[in-house]
């Protein structure tokens, strides 16, 4: 599904630091070459690692929002919700690994996902695969052709907030998408259209549209398509016959709305979003991104599975996340100081945020 709405872009023209937006970037050649070694280096996956982190994930995750449902002490109730939504939204996360791996790459782990996240929680991995790939293209970055990408600093002051409130109602949305419009888009040939086109990816970009599967894909599409939907309608079944109790369904809402929330957040801070639709050097892309790399803390909990490295991932889009610390360690150790992947680091969520909320108030 699309995750905004239409937000209203400003006039850059003549805004401060407008001209530094439009400068080309050079690609630094020294920086492209020790990353593309290092790729080599560190492109393997480890599939236990994937394994062990996703299930302890799913463990903690699916455990915590039972006892979320069961308790009747409220400061039990928020403490497990809290720990359910964090382990679930790093369970969700590895759908971004997912877009990017081989066949063969961690045996298994597609359909395994699928089957403990992506169908229970209505994110099947289609509506990533296929839609990510367009994020990385040398060509596609930044520009309309980007499903990931909106000139979020150039715009105007609130839409900052409703980027991040019109997460909230995600949940509803996806059970509308696989409880309700699946079924009559089978009916529908224009509804079946447009589902596919705009509410089949998680994407940004109000004015993407997403082409019609094709080959296996399609065929994996429908049956991922079709355990959620028949999941979905399950649910509502469920809650209206009364076999749910509205407080467990509510319960559940919930906890996805907050890990929706948090991720959307974690898009905000994702990139700088200072491009204004032309196409990028691989050095401008990366410079456009953020890492949230140690001594910082907190990111491991709101930017997970690697998301912390953004913009090193940008450079490195094989590597595997268990792999990517030891990669960001070594560019720096290797790297001169004035490098820009020296640029690309940031310390935290508060300065990040700041930064494009003032970004949006600049008068232009």
């Amino acid at each position: 599904m699309q995750s905004t709405i239409a937000l209203e872009r400003r006039d850059a023209e003549g805004a401060p630091g407008a001209a530094r937006r439009a400068e080309k970037i050079a690609d630094d050649k020294a920086m492209l070459r020790v990353a593309a070694e290092m790729a080599r280096d560190l492109a393997a996956h480890r599939p236990g690692v994937y394994w062990a982190d996703l299930l302890a994930s799913v463990i903690v995750g699916y455990g915590a929002l039972a006892l979320t449902i069961v308790s009747q002490n409220l400061a039990v109730e928020l403490a497990a919700g809290l720990v359910a939504a964090l382990a679930l939204y790093r369970a969700v996360s590895f759908i971004h690994e997912i877009s990017h791996m081989k066949p063969g790459n961690v045996p298994g782990f597609r359909i395994g996902w699928n089957l403990l996240v992506g169908i229970p929680l209505m994110v099947p991995s289609f509506m990533y695969e296929d839609v990510h790939v367009h994020h990385h293209a040398r060509t596609k970055y930044g520009t309309i052709e980007d499903p990931e990408y909106l000139p979020l600093a150039l715009m105007k002051p609130w839409t900052l907030p409703m980027f991040v409130l019109v997460a909230v109602l995600a949940p509803i949305g996806l059970l509308i998408r696989y409880g309700v419009l699946t079924p009559l888009s089978l009916v529908i040939p224009p509804l079946r259209k447009a589902v596919i086109e705009r509410y089949s990816g998680l994407v940004i970009n109000p004015a993407y549209r997403r082409r019609m599967p094709e080959g296996r894909f399609r065929t994996e599409w429908l049956a991922m398509e079709a355990g959620a939907s028949l999941w979905a309608i399950t649910l509502i079944a469920l809650l209206a016959t009364g076999t749910i109790p509205l407080k467990a369904f509510l319960i559940f809402l919930g906890v996805v709305s907050v890990t929706t929330v948090i991720n959307q957040i974690r898009t905000l801070v994702a990139h700088l979003w200072e491009n204004e639709g032309e196409p990028m050097t691989v050095t401008a892309q990366y410079l456009d991104s953020v890492n949230v790399p140690p001594p910082a803390l907190l990111p491991a909990l709101w930017a997970p599975v690697g998301l912390r490295y953004h913009a090193l991932h940008h450079l490195l889009p094989s590597v595997p996340y268990h792999n990517l610390g030891a990669a960001h360690r070594k560019l720096i150790a290797t790297l001169d100081a004035d490098s820009p992947y020296h640029k690309g680091n940031y310390t935290g969520l508060p300065g990040l945020v700041g930064r494009l909320a003032r970004s949006t108030m600049l008068p232009r």
